[in-house]
This record gives C-alpha cells, sequence and structure tokens, in this order.
C-alpha cells in the first residue's frame, strides 16, 4: 500500500485501519490507503452542502474536512469512518430502542438492535418497563419471566451479528433502581461470560439517594401496576451494586434525575437510557454522532495551547457532524424522525494526557482540574457559538420550541454539542492517548497479529529520558514490568511526578477530572475510574458517592484483575517470559471491559 508523506503512521495504527475501516473488494482484498479513506469521507459528508440556501463552496469545505482528519487534528465516530460514502451510509454511533411490556414490542426491539448493530452502531436500553419475574401474563394466565431473562435473548443475538463483518456490537442496559427485579439485575454479570456484550448501570433516583442517607426503606414498584410489591433497605441495596462493580466491573450508575435536569428538550420526552459506554443520553429513537479533536495537535512551539487553532477546528467540527445529520442513512423511519427533531451532535476531545505532559501537568494535581475545566468552557463556549451560527443560515432544530433554550434566549441548530467519548480505536489511529484518560503504560507490549508483539514506549517519555540522560532499553524494560515509576531508582522525582499512569492515579483524582469536564458538558462523560486489584467493595461505594456528590451524571468503576481476559493486563511468567504490561490491539486506554475497549 502506497502512504502518501503526511499520512505515514505507526504499524499499529495502520493495522487499525486495515482491520477496520479500509475499504475492500468482493475478495476481501484492500482497495483504499488511509488518505483515500479520508477523502472518502470528506467528501460524503460535504454532500450535505447541497441541502442548504447558505451553501458554501462544496469543495472548499470538502478540503477543510479532509484536512482536519488527514492531520490527524480530528476524527469522527467509528461508523463514519467505516460507512461514509458507502451503500451502508450509516454514521452514527450511539441509539437508543424503547422496550415495551409485550412479547411483540419486546422483539420488535430486538429487531431493531439488529439492523442497528449490522451498520456499525451501538444500542442502549432502558428494562424497566418489563413486569417481574413471577408477574401475571395475562394471555396464559402464566408467570413472566423477568427482563433478565429477556436481556440475555438480546445478548445472544448480539454475540453473533457481526457489523458490517468488522466488530461485534455493544449495548446499554439500564434498570431502574425501584424495580422490584433490581438485585437479580445488580448479579447478572458476576458469572464471567454471561452478558458479555453489555454494559450495565442501575439508574438511581434522587429518592433512593435520599433513603440511602438517611437509612430508609424504599419501595420497589410493579411496572404494570404501577404498585408497591415490597421494600428494601436504600443501604444495603446500594452495597450490593458497589460489591457487584467490585468483583465483575457492573453495573455502574446512572443519575437518572441530574440527567433529567439537564434533558434540553423535557417537553420532548424523559430521558431513560444511554448508549453503550453512557456517554449519550438520548430519548427513545434517538441517535447521536460524534467526533473528537486531538488536543495533542494544539500545543505551540512555547509549549502553550493554540487557542485560535482550537477554535477553529471547533467550528468545522460542528458542522462536519451537523452535515452528518444531512447524509446519514438511518436503521429506521422512527431514529430519523428524532434525529432531525433535535439534531444532537457530540463534539468531543482525546489526546489530554498527551496535552498535559506538554505542558507539564501531573494528571492528578489542581492544575490538571482547572485546564479541564477551561478547557470544557471553551469547547462548550465555541460549539454554541458555531450552532447558533449554523442556525442562523440553516434554521434551528425543530424543537427548539420545545427546548430549554428558548429561555435562555439561544437559538441552537443542535439540541446538544458536546460528550466525551471513549475514543477507542480513533484515538490509536491518531496517535494519542484516549478521551479524557490518563496514560495506561509508558512502555508495554501490544498483541497484533497471529501471536505478534510490539514493544511500545511513550515517545514523549523516550525524549524526555534521552534528553535526561537516564534512557537505556533495560530501564524501558523494567517500567514495562512494573506498570510504573514510581518504584524504579535513576529517574528524577519531576519526571515521576509528571509520567504518571493510570496505576497511579487515585480514584478521587479520576472523578475530579470527570467532574471538571461534566461540569461544561451539555451530553455526558465517559470516564472509567481504574482502582488496583487490592480495592475493597467500600472503595467502589466510596467513589459511586462521590460521584454523585460531584453531579456526575454516571460512574463507572473497573478495579484491574476483575476479568481473566482482559484488554490491559500483567503477562507472561517466568517459565515463558517476563511478566509485562500487555495491551490489546485495539486498546487505547480507559476501560478495560470487553464491551467498551
Amino acid at each position: 500500500m502506497i502512504m502518501e508523506p503526511e499520512l505515514q503512521l505507526p504499524l499499529n495504527s495502520i493495522k487499525v485501519l486495515e482491520r477496520r475501516y479500509l475499504e475492500r473488494d468482493d475478495t476481501r482484498k484492500i482497495i483504499e490507503s488511509p488518505s483515500q479513506l479520508f477523502r472518502r469521507v470528506a467528501k460524503a459528508v460535504a454532500r450535505a452542502e447541497d441541502n442548504f440556501p447558505d451553501k458554501r463552496d462544496k469543495r472548499e469545505i470538502e478540503e477543510k474536512f479532509f484536512g482536519m482528519m488527514a492531520g490527524l487534528e480530528f476524527m469522527p465516530n467509528s461508523p463514519t469512518l467505516m460507512n461514509a460514502g458507502t451503500g451502508i451510509g450509516q454514521l452514527s454511533a450511539c441509539f437508543v430502542i424503547p422496550v415495551e411490556d409485550s412479547i411483540p414490542q419486546i422483539f420488535e426491539a430486538l429487531k431493531n438492535m439488529a439492523a442497528i448493530h449490522q451498520t456499525g452502531g451501538g444500542t442502549g436500553f432502558d428494562f424497566s418497563r418489563l413486569r417481574p419475574k413471577g408477574d401475571l401474563v395475562y394471555s396464559t394466565k402464566g408467570e413472566a419471566s423477568g427482563p433478565v431473562s429477556f436481556m440475555s435473548v438480546f445478548d445472544s443475538a448480539t454475540g453473533v451479528i457481526v457489523q458490517g463483518g468488522r466488530r461485534r456490537g455493544a449495548n446499554m442496559g439500564i434498570l431502574r433502581v425501584d424495580h422490584p427485579d433490581i438485585e437479580e439485575f445488580i448479579d447478572a454479570k458476576l458469572k464471567e461470560g454471561l452478558f458479555s456484550n453489555f454494559n450495565l448501570s442501575v439508574a438511581v433516583t434522587d429518592k433512593f439517594m435520599a433513603d440511602f442517607y438517611k437509612d430508609r426503606e424504599y419501595a420497589l414498584v410493579n411496572p404494570r401496576t404501577k404498585r408497591q410489591v415490597k421494600k428494601a433497605k436504600a443501604r444495603r441495596i446500594f452495597l450490593k451494586i458497589s460489591e457487584s462493580a467490585w468483583k465483575s466491573g457492573d453495573p455502574g450508575l446512572v443519575f437518572i434525575d441530574e440527567v433529567n435536569r439537564r434533558n434540553p428538550t423535557p417537553e420532548a420526552g424523559r430521558i431513560e437510557a444511554t448508549n453503550p459506554c453512557g456517554e449519550l443520553p438520548l430519548l427513545p429513537y434517538e441517535s447521536c454522532n460524534l467526533a473528537s479533536i486531538n488536543l495533542a495537535k494544539f500545543i505551540t512551539e512555547q509549549r502553550t495551547i493554540d487557542w485560535d487553532k482550537l477554535a477553529d477546528r471547533i467550528k468545522r467540527g460542528v458542522r462536519f457532524l451537523d452535515d452528518v445529520i444531512e447524509v446519514n442513512k438511518f436503521a429506521l423511519p422512527q431514529i430519523r424522525k428524532m434525529t432531525f427533531a433535535n439534531r444532537k451532535i457530540g463534539l468531543g476531545i482525546m489526546g489530554f494526557a498527551d496535552l498535559l505532559l506538554a505542558l507539564g501537568i501531573p494528571y492528578n494535581s489542581e492544575s490538571a482540574v482547572k485546564l479541564a475545566k477551561a478547557l470544557m468552557r471553551f469547547m462548550r463556549g465555541e460549539s454554541v457559538k458555531a450552532s447558533i451560527a449554523l442556525a442562523e443560515k440553516r434554521g434551528v432544530f425543530p424543537n427548539h420550541k420545545r427546548s430549554v433554550y428558548v429561555k435562555k434566549g439561544l437559538s441552537m441548530r443542535n439540541a446538544t454539542v458536546n460528550t466525551i467519548a471513549p475514543t477507542g480505536t480513533i484515538s490509536i489511529i491518531a496517535g494519542c492517548s484516549s478521551g479524557i484518560e490518563p496514560l495506561f503504560a509508558l512502555s508495554f507490549t501490544r498483541n497484533v497479529l497471529s501471536g505478534t508483539k510490539l514493544f511500545e514506549v511513550n515517545p514523549l517519555f523516550e525524549r524526555t529520558a534521552r534528553q535526561r540522560g537516564f534512557y537505556s532499553d533495560e530501564l524501558m524494560l523494567e517500567i514495562a514490568k512494573r506498570g510504573s515509576l514510581q518504584r524504579i531508582g535513576g529517574i528524577p522525582r519531576d519526571v515521576k511526578r509528571l509520567f504518571i499512569t493510570a496505576f497511579d492515579v487515585t480514584a478521587l483524582d479520576h472523578l475530579r477530572i470527570q467532574a471538571a469536564f461534566q461540569e461544561y458538558c451539555d451530553n455526558s462523560v465517559s470516564k472509567t475510574v481504574n482502582l488496583p486489584e487490592e480495592s475493597r467493595p467500600q472503595d467502589v461505594k466510596s467513589v459511586y458517592l462521590a460521584a454523585h456528590k460531584l453531579k456526575c451524571k454516571g460512574i463507572t468503576v473497573y478495579r484491574y484483575g476483575t476479568k481473566k481476559e482482559q484488554v490491559l493486563s500483567f503477562s507472561g511468567r517466568a517459565e515463558t517470559g517476563p511478566r509485562m504490561v500487555t495491551a490489546a490491539s485495539e486498546y487505547s486506554g480507559g476501560c478495560a471491559k470487553e464491551v467498551c475497549a
């Protein structure tokens, strides 16, 4: 494959592109280069410019879109990279599908999920409307099997649907904390291998949290009859959630009332579910298109942030995502209707850890929290300005009159504009750290293909080590064995302070960064609080309570060693080779679970 000079990429980036994104012919032979991929996407998305009376030079817009991607400054979500300009044409990453309480409606939701997964999207479901296990079934006078049993059907179906032959689908399963089957739901992933295509979250209400703090019982309500069937101690249920999350990584929490307090279109409906990784709370049948700006590309030679360049790319990114809505091919007519009604987009960032390193700011510092707030405030402000500018030319989103923006006096093109997603493979393509996560390692081995392993070293750390005179191959190997610099001799103290990894960051430091970004993010934030293997259930409980007090919309934890098969691990034994930090081929940081990797 001939690579254009500006697209000389690391081997693993090329391998990811070849496995997931580059077009193939009927014999599965790759027929495009990375440069041609970005051209295909830019050209397809820029076609939307023809739909508006303010149409500018479409070729000029195409070149700007292409330049952002080819320069690795901006990457849209995976379905856009995969499907733009192809026969599939479905470009959205995130969907929420309603599940109603009858067999025909449940299997209609299953059919809709299959259609979405086949085109590369991920789905979220609230199973809270399903009657509890043992409840009456009128038609047969028998007993209902409950929401968890039907979740297993969705999980099995997901396991056999391959998204365009490239990857498995992913789901979010949500159940309200006041559903009578909540304990079965909490325990659903304790047996490894079950619900492997699902992330799970409990929808926690303000009332439940108040009952927890006051050590009260709360009502469990049958959704069919709307009647209380029993009571439970809020503290016992909260501890059970914490213990299950400690053992399996699930469930997380969605603070559903906080989500709806910040619902931009409350008159259009109540939000009950999110996409698979939690960063997109959506109404039933809504979809959202995501993209991330690579902050590592906005650092000046003086080691400051190029705010003017960043503002320009934010403006282009908002336009790109609004154009995506226009050219998108939707899997269901209901999704098209809801998506056009609210025109939600989610422009976010990646490379935050790289930016901190370049600026000399430790991830677990007050300065990092202040920068996170400043960045997201800027991101939010520029995104809103860009959406208003588009509205002046193209009109506001149709549900604008039913939105919170009327009272605010904002004429918005899009009901939401920002999100923080787990950037995964797109951050590998861009050569940057994942989302807002800390670095997962400074030196490590990566599994590539057929047992092949690559040894990788963070380039900024390697450059620093060489400049400061402490670099050696032996030292890089030692760091890969330990996963951290902190207990290794011969490394300057200031270097240890700056180059910290996920193994060094406390749960509270993770949370403070998440809360800082959430404060100025109108969607939500996908962020994993990584806990060491020796953590206890009480630690998970403390994280969940702190997230509630910090007004996060949701929270996920992952304790290292929870899963036998992890995408990030210490692999190797004394008899087979050194024990080293080992990452899967497509792992870039953050959540190490199978669904969000």
